[in-house]
């Protein structure tokens, strides 16, 4: 049986086509009667899973078509970010921004409003420019920026069609210095979070949430000689892997050594599978007026993560517009979870983490584990009620919804909504 990336979870899906050709995709939405986008497969819930017809895009044209005069690229809902990197690369262009990992796709980290780091970088859907997507009768329909349903069919959960191409805006290709540092202390993250996170073009913190100090800095920078000191907090003595005993080999450039953006901003390298890939991952974005509230309270909780956690993270995102974007009209810090793979266990502390979070706005990410209801979620996300009405518009009999949409917005209105 076909699983997700992590192993979590078993598809149910009656089957999986890759089909060579858009025409193709397009022909099968048109005749069936559910059907989904199978991405890079590293959501760790059942939001990529039909009882239909899953869709693996995987055979599609990568396709990286760039418009110098537009500063833009095209690129296939199948493309990785590392592939499109690459060959952004190769031709003098660069992204503004990376998530950790370069081997999700576009499309699926795109729809689920993942994000890397940096106090001015929105999450990695906010360099979308337009977007092309294959609706219910198998039509391709274009949006972009001006388009009035735009900003509510970017981050769109896979709820509205088959996106089959994105187009991105680039810039000119950048170096980036990666700099670790060891045992920031909590005190300075608590009291002065803007200096911590300001102090690079992205920063990352990685923590067990126990002791009274961070355990690593990752500070990503593009211009100038990284300090031998960040605000108490020392260089560490050699390359350093955020998970204890993992493969450093794994991880990008650090040390300080200028690099290629994209062989920077990510944490892992391409060639490497990420992480230790026995885990699972939860993620709750909270708006930054209230970061300093959040991150006490998971400090409290540390004891009781403990058993599950491998480590945690804390980055932030800007403000955006969209919709389903965890930064919505907010910047955000972004709070993070790698778990070891026990699922019963994992669930086991999910809602003592939500019932701190949740009264501070955090919003969960959509690829990760969350237990969040509907309700809760409508009270987060505030244009969850908006996205419903221009799914049940576009998609009226349902086609693209699932179990998972079904839980986070109702089912539609002709399915029983």
């Amino acid at each position: 049986m076909e699983t997700n990336w992590a192993g979590n979870h078993t598809y149910r899906a009656a089957g999986v086509h890759a089909p060579a050709s858009v025409d193709e995709l397009r022909d099968v939405v048109a005749r069936a009667d559910r059907v989904r986008a199978l991405g890079s497969r590293h959501s760790f819930t059942d939001i990529g899973d039909t009882t239909g017809l899953l869709l693996s895009l995987a055979a599609l044209p990568a396709g990286v078509d760039i418009d110098p005069d537009r500063r833009q690229v095209t690129v296939g809902g199948g493309a990785r970010y590392g592939e499109v990197a690459e060959a952004l690369h190769a031709k003098g262009w660069a992204l503004a921004n990376l998530a950790s990992l370069p081997h999700i796709s576009v499309a699926g980290a795109v729809a689920t409003g993942t994000h890397g780091s940096g106090d001015r970088n929105g999450s990695l859907a906010t360099a979308v420019a337009a977007v092309e997507i294959v609706g219910p009768d198998g039509a391709v329909r274009r949006l972009t920026r001006t388009d009035p349903d735009f900003d509510g069919s970017v981050v769109a959960l896979g709820a509205l069609g088959i996106v089959v191409t994105l187009t991105l805006d680039i810039e000119p290709a950048y170096d980036v210095r990666q700099t670790v540092y060891t045992g920031l202390p909590w005190d300075t993250v608590l009291t002065d979070l803007d200096a911590v996170t300001a102090g690079a073009y992205s920063v990352s913190l990685f923590t067990d949430w126990a002791g009274d100090r961070v355990d690593q800095v990752w500070r990503k920078s593009r211009a100038g000689e990284p300090p031998a000191d960040f605000l108490g907090a020392p260089r560490a003595d050699g390359t350093r892997h955020m998970l204890a005993g993992a493969d450093v080999a794994a991880v990008t450039g650090q040390h300080g050594v200028p690099g290629p953006w994209h062989e920077r901003l990510p944490h892992f390298r391409m060639a490497f599978t990420p992480s230790r890939g026995e885990e699972l991952q939860s993620e709750y974005l909270v708006p930054r007026r209230h970061a300093a509230a959040a991150i006490t309270e998971l400090r409290r909780l540390g004891p009781r993560l403990a058993p599950v956690l491998q480590v945690g993270e804390i980055r932030t995102v800007a403000a955006d517009r969209l919709w389903l974007s965890g930064a919505y009209g907010t910047d955000v810090v972004a709070l993070h979870f790698t778990w070891v793979r026990d699922t019963p266990a994992v669930y086991g502390v999910l809602p003592a983490i939500e019932e701190a979070l949740l009264p501070f706005g955090a919003r969960p990410h959509w690829g990760k584990c969350f237990v969040a209801t509907g309700a809760e979620l409508r009270a987060v996300y505030p244009r969850l009620a908006d996205f419903a009405r221009l799914r049940d518009r576009v998609d009226p009999t349902g086609k693209f919804g699932n179990a998972f949409v079904d839980r986070v917005l109702g089912p539609s209105a002709a399915t029983g909504g």
